[in-house]
């Protein structure tokens, strides 16, 4: 007699396993850098946009105080624009720091992406946030590669 791999006591264990993966990564995600990266997402979505003055409205003070939107508006298209719409985009890391050069000492996160462009299929994005006094993570700093 032939025994299957697929007894109903095998499917019940690895069903308990799954739902022990899942539910064990959704635990695992560090709420900070969940509130970061959701943060991130909702600044690229206006860069994905092309729209220059919302992005630079949602950025930070710091990043605002350093980068005119006109400068930013020219930046944004000389950058990121020719790469074309963007077709996906996962995060790959999160980290945090208190010191970066040339910046005071703050709430910094850093989130990368792995984004996949019309004209660019492997592509990169870097985006650096600061944890604001009103308790959000604002941009401060974008990278596209």
């Amino acid at each position: 007699m032939e025994r299957s791999i697929f007894s109903p006591a095998r499917c019940v264990l690895a069903a308990v396993c799954m739902v022990w993966l899942v539910t064990g990564t959704a635990i695992a995600q560090d709420p900070r850098a969940s509130a970061a990266q959701a943060a991130a997402r909702d600044w690229l979505m206006l860069i994905d946009r092309g729209d220059a003055q919302a992005s630079w409205d949602a950025a930070s003070e710091r990043f605002r105080a350093t980068m005119p939107l006109s400068v930013w508006g020219n930046e944004l298209w000389k950058e990121r624009i020719p790469l074309g719409a963007m077709r996906s985009r996962a995060a790959l890391n999160t980290s945090f720091k208190k010191i970066f050069p040339g910046v005071p000492e703050g709430d910094y996160a850093l989130v990368s992406f792995e984004t996949s462009f019309v004209k660019r299929p492997q592509g990169h994005e870097t985006v650096t946030l600061e944890h604001e006094d009103d308790g959000n993570w604002r941009v401060v700093g974008y990278f596209v590669r």
